[in-house]
């Protein structure tokens, strides 16, 4: 089984704002925080100012922290961030796959390539499986 709902948010067809195809893109794998890990409910997410401050107060809450404290930070920002493009509107989901991600294809490109790429590793790789 594969993930892959940050790769195919920067896709053209994807119903989201070009900020958000532009960040993805621009992203490095080290641009991804994990946050809400005192809450023992841990999300990766692109970093930007309002995940620092998360961060911020998590660190200084420790174990102590609620979900009131990040409120502002996560609730109800997902139209913010990906329709309005408001990058720093608060945490939003994310893979470090997004080191990954160079382009924003078609769909079709996206998977094209996908089945491109993995019959070359297999005929490459696993032979004995191609032949089958």
């Amino acid at each position: 089984m594969a993930y892959m709902g940050t790769r195919f948010i920067a896709t053209k067809e994807a119903p989201v704002h070009q900020n958000v195809k532009d960040a993805l893109v621009k992203a490095s794998e080290l641009d991804t925080r994990l946050i809400m890990r005192p809450l023992r409910n841990t999300e990766r997410v692109l970093n930007n100012a309002a995940v620092e401050r998360i961060i911020a107060k998590e660190k200084e809450k420790g174990d102590a922290t609620t979900i009131q404290d990040i409120m502002a930070e996560v609730a109800g920002v997902y139209p913010k961030v990906m329709q309005t493009g408001d990058m720093d509107a608060g945490a939003w989901s994310c893979g470090m796959v997004a080191g990954l991600i160079h382009d924003v294809p078609s769909v079709k490109e996206l998977i094209d390539r996908i089945m491109v790429e993995a019959e070359a590793i297999i005929a490459k790789r696993l032979p004995h499986f191609a032949a089958a």
